[in-house]
């Protein structure tokens, strides 16, 4: 290698030291520019991850403490203090549990005030219970052939032939309740 070689790399390899001496200076002054908005920006980002965990954590743990008190209602549901934590940390639970206790119980009372439920498959539930406790009507949005058999059933014990049948003729064929509203039809042509 001659000296003239020798040179142009030496003058290359200061080429890239000097642009990579110019490129930390370019950071540098960045950083100086923007120090406050990048320091904002990491701390956001780590109180994020840290809060978000934490949130996690705390919702695992009440919900855990609410299945705890729900499988203890299962084996003494006169447990109160079970029934507080289960209506403090999962509402949804409670109001299941307290459907499932009015339904075996028959109680009107409470399943009236579960028809305000914020979880609507347990107010829909509870309406239709109490309608059929009650030996009345409802419009039941989850069981409305189940509603239908049960007005034209009432229908038919007040001796109003004509409304069963029209009620009984809202049940579609491929209904799993078909038979049933066939068997009703029959019973209600028999009854003239």
């Amino acid at each position: 290698m001659d000296i003239a070689d020798a040179g142009r790399e030496v003058k290359k390899e200061l080429s890239s030291d000097e642009k990579v001496l110019e490129s930390v200076f370019k950071l540098e002054t960045l950083y100086k520019k923007y120090k406050f908005l990048i320091w904002t920006v990491a701390i956001g980002l780590v109180a994020y991850f840290i809060g978000s965990n934490v949130m996690k954590s705390m919702h695992e743990q009440s919900l855990e403490e609410a299945n705890k008190a729900f499988l203890t209602l299962q084996e003494n549901d006169s447990d109160t203090q079970a029934l507080a934590i289960l209506k403090e940390k999962n509402i949804a639970l409670y109001d299941l549990f307290t459907f499932s206790k009015a339904s075996k119980d028959e109680d009107t009372k409470t399943l009236a005030t579960l028809e305000n439920s914020t979880n609507k498959v347990i107010a829909d539930l509870s309406k239709y219970t109490v309608a059929g406790l009650e030996n009345k009507s409802s419009d039941s949005v989850l069981h409305k052939e189940m509603a239908i058999l049960q007005e034209a059933y009432l229908a038919m014990k007040s001796g109003d032939s004509k409304s069963a049948i029209a009620k009984l003729e809202l049940i579609t064929e491929n209904s799993p309740l078909a038979q049933i509203a066939t068997l009703l039809k029959h019973s209600t042509l028999t009854a003239k």
